[in-house]
Formats: structure tokens, sequence, C-alpha cells
């Protein structure tokens, strides 16, 4: 069962279309990828090889 995380401020923002992106801050609280391409990925993941390039 994945860990809930309370939504704080600075952990997204909403792009000019209105989804909600989450910030790199928000990202590293969770604590893991989810290999989905995240824009502020701060694990590396790479969507092309579909692999981390570094590690944290």
């Amino acid at each position: 069962m994945k860990k809930i995380i309370p939504i704080e401020e600075g952990d997204y923002y909403l792009t000019p279309e209105g989804y909600r992106c989450f910030t790199e801050q928000y990202l590293l609280k969770r604590g893991y990828c989810c290999e989905s391409g995240c824009r502020h990925c701060p694990y590396g993941f790479d969507n092309k090889t579909n692999r981390i390039k570094h590690s944290r």
C-alpha cells in the first residue's frame, strides 16, 4: 500500500492547460520514481529508454 503524502504549498502548480504539475519538491518527498516521465523528475527517468539516468 502506498503512503499518502499531504500536499503542501510548492508541491505543484497549474499548467496553462489547467493540469496539476508536481514539482521536484513533491516528487522527492514521495521518495520513488513512478516511471511516468514527470516534467520535474529528480530521479532522471527517461521515457525514451525506460531507464533512470542517474540515482540520487
